[in-house]
């Protein structure tokens, strides 16, 4: 059992006192979790096991303008912090947020390293290598006659109805995509030999050219790869430094086109992916830290780099992810299974749709910036929408979005250079935000200046009040973002209004409430933790491995024990990439399934193989059931007269960690902790409204709207007619109802 204990204090946390801890449910009791600028929640241990004696555990996920910190106590309790994000080499902001964090603890930064027992991080440096198209010069050496897949893709445009889209900024430009002699049938069987000589005329012609790294991508060489991996011993001799990504490593299955596209956004990003996990780990180990840093995956796992650097491909998303994650393990103490959880950050705007406390894992057709990458993911979706999101007036229209100012120069009234009006900027008008403790008091905004910004280049051109120019960016970039979740929601044929919204991101909870009203929506969940919860994800979330192997032939005529053969094939190469990981691993569990289609489709879809025992002739037939099932919620339709394709087989190895408790908070009868009162902007007019103490909030403290909650590292913005107070699991649970009735 565990006794549990609140204190309240300024300035550093000092230690708990025995007289503070009460057991049961009564005022006081407080968590396994958290502390939240000056209010701190705790756990010790009275059996089981002693968190007392465990080692600090690290979260990071670096962002667009913040880096966002979590620290796990040895005792449980939960340190949140950021650190700007430094764009030009982000292990900088790295450091230096670990160095705030050893600060809060009152120990140098060597010695906060020194007794950590995992750091886990999530990176945008492959997303942003997208997004500047700034990745390693690349070119794709494939089948002779193939060179052109990459340019033909499938004839797919993001927008059909758009003639003059241009394609997307070329990976690899034409004359550095070669064609060489070699061709194998889908069983794997050579038809023509590779020829190593073209093989070695094309690296020489590549590596004239200045190409960094490779892409090679031959027919069905996931089937058979001995043409790919000669490739690879014929570069070693002929450009050692370039790198080689083989396609059957990072996506051994078919389709043709999502294996090179994926592929060659491997070979783009990678030496970047690299260059930075090296610079990382460098900087960790001078600084004190001598453990494996583990990074965050797209498929929501966790993995060491020397595995990221086979598949660095599989980092994209990964700070988004572990918001994923973290909203799940929230969500879930809250008895909520059907939710849209939304993460507005200073940068981006990233949405996941999770059915039955579960985000959906996709596979083979996920657009990342323009590319396709057909590997297993968290079914994300992101727009240009954030705090940094520049508003600007185009053709006479307010436009908010997608570019953004970033971390440098960031908004003007972070006063670091910024001169273009942004959605932060346009908070701090309307008097949402605190200027004078802003960041957990670590910032002081320029109002003034972010207030001559829009009059200049919002209201004076739209002839608009400096009010009604602020309000519209506010309103306008909240219309994006319940647009984005209206196209996730209606493409699942899933309504909004019966869905809750979790919102988190530093800015997530400024917004979120009038989206939800917007939408229809009569709940919003903002936990505590919302300000940096992608790195609360990172250090809830487990070990993974994803290993795929093809298999193509129709799924009733499957040979059983080949498909067996080929589960203990990859379940061993799953156990050889965890093996030394294993002492930290709670248990190790294996998830079989079967990537399926109907005759003629493209796409396939991956499910779960029924049974966990030895495959056999009852299995297969109930997971093709399955997939009828499966393919008739998603498309409303099935063919059960069709007997489906086998494409490939493939297993998620789940190595289970050790994870951190979340925060409990405790209850009292007196009427919610106020700070004081803002003129804000509430019902188009300004007002003096309520702000309140989010730190020394506890259960059965309500707050009505119009109203500001403060906490340290971000601001709950409450409407009229809306209501929140606290759960025990520290979520605010913020009541929109009455808001929709008024407007009706």
């Amino acid at each position: 059992m565990y006794e549990y204990g609140y204190e309240y204090v300024y300035g550093h946390e000092s230690s708990f006192s025995d007289s503070l801890f009460r057991r049961g449910d009564g005022e006081g009791v407080t968590n396994e979790g958290g502390v939240f600028a000056g209010a701190r929640w705790g756990v010790r241990a009275t059996g089981g096991r002693d968190f007392m004696k465990a080692m600090y555990k690290i979260g990071i996920d670096v962002g667009g303008t913040f880096t966002d910190l979590v620290l796990v106590r040895p005792d449980g309790s939960i340190v949140l912090e950021k650190s700007p994000t430094t764009p030009d080499d982000q292990s900088i902001g790295v450091v230096n947020g670990i160095g705030r964090l050893a600060a809060r603890e009152a120990i140098d930064t060597g010695e906060l390293l020194r007794r950590t027992g995992s750091i886990v991080h999530g990176t945008t440096t492959a997303d942003n290598t997208m997004i500047e198209m700034s990745g390693a010069v690349t070119g794709l050496i494939t089948t002779r006659g193939h060179r052109d897949e990459i340019e033909l893709r499938r004839g797919f445009k993001e927008s059909i109805w758009d003639p003059a889209l241009p394609p997307p900024p070329p990976i690899a430009l034409r004359r550095r995509r070669i064609g060489v002699t070699e061709r194998l049938d889908f069983r794997g069987q050579v038809v023509l030999p590779l020829d190593e000589d073209e093989v070695r005329a094309a690296l020489r012609r590549l590596a004239a050219q200045g190409v960094e790294s490779i892409a090679v991508v031959f027919m069905f060489s996931f089937v058979n790869p001995a043409h790919e991996r000669r490739v690879r011993e014929i570069a070693a001799e002929e450009c050692p430094a370039i790198a080689i990504s083989l396609s059957h490593e990072v996506m051994p299955s078919a389709p043709e086109f999502e294996r090179t596209s994926t592929t060659l956004v491997n070979a783009f990003v990678g030496p970047r992916i690299d260059r930075y996990l090296s610079r990382l780990v460098d900087r960790l180990r001078d600084a004190g830290f001598k453990r494996d840093l583990l990074v965050m995956q797209s498929n929501g796992g966790i993995m060491t780099p020397e595995y990221i650097r086979r598949r660095p491909v599989t980092v994209l998303c990964s700070g988004p992810t572990g918001g994923v994650i973290a909203a799940c393990a929230v969500a879930e103490r809250a008895k909520r299974h059907d939710f849209v959880c939304a993460d507005m950050g200073g940068t981006s705007y990233d949405i996941c749709l999770i059915r039955g406390g579960r985000p959906e894992i996709k596979s083979g057709w996920n657009w990342h910036h323009r590319y396709v990458v057909g590997l297993p993911m968290v079914d994300i979706h992101s727009i240009g929408a954030g705090g940094g999101s520049i508003a600007s007036v185009v053709a006479g229209a307010l436009q908010v979005g997608p570019r953004s100012a970033g971390a440098e120069p960031g908004p003007i009234c972070y006063r670091r250079g910024g001169v273009e009006a942004t959605v932060t900027d346009a908070n701090a008008v309307l008097g949402y935000l605190n200027p004078d403790d802003f960041c957990s008091g670590t910032m002081k905004l320029d109002v003034a200046a972010a207030r001559d910004a829009i009059r200049e280049q919002i209201a004076g051109p739209l002839k608009l009040s400096l009010a009604e120019a602020a309000h519209g960016i506010y309103r306008l970039v909240n219309a994006n973002m319940a647009n984005a979740i209206r196209r996730v929601a209606a493409q699942r044929g899933v309504d909004p209004r019966r869905l809750t919204l979790v919102a988190y991101g530093g800015n997530g909870p400024v917004h979120a409430t009038a989206q939800a009203a917007e939408l229809g929506i009569t709940e919003v969940l903002v936990p505590k933790t919302a300000p940096t919860f992608s790195a609360l994800g990172l250090e809830l979330s487990d070990h993974i491995v994803d290993e795929v192997r093809a298999y193509i032939g129709k799924a009733t005529d499957i040979d059983v024990d080949r498909a067996s053969r080929l589960f203990d094939e990859m379940k061993k190469a799953a156990a050889s990439m965890l093996g030394k990981r294993k002492r930290e691993l709670r248990e190790i569990r294996y998830e079989r399934y079967m990537n399926l289609c109907y005759p003629g489709q493209t796409f396939d879809m991956s499910v779960a193989v029924a049974g966990d025992g030895r495959l056999g002739v009852a299995e297969v037939a109930a997971t093709i059931e399955r997939f009828h099932a499966r393919h008739e919620e998603l498309h409303t339709y099935a063919s059960r007269d069709e007997v489906p394709i086998l494409r490939s087989l493939r297993l998620t190895s789940v190595g289970v960690t050790e994870k951190p408790s979340l925060p409990t908070i405790g209850r009292s009868s007196s009427p919610a902790p106020r700070k004081g009162k803002r003129r804000a902007y509430f019902d188009d007019k300004w007002t003096e409204v309520p702000v309140y103490d989010g730190a020394r909030m506890k259960v059965g403290q309500k707050v009505r709207g119009p109203a500001i909650i403060e906490e340290p590292f971000t601001t709950i913005v409450l409407h009229r007619g809306q209501e929140t107070s606290l759960d025990r699991w520290g979520n605010y649970r913020v009541q929109v109802g009455t808001a929709r009735r008024r407007r009706k």
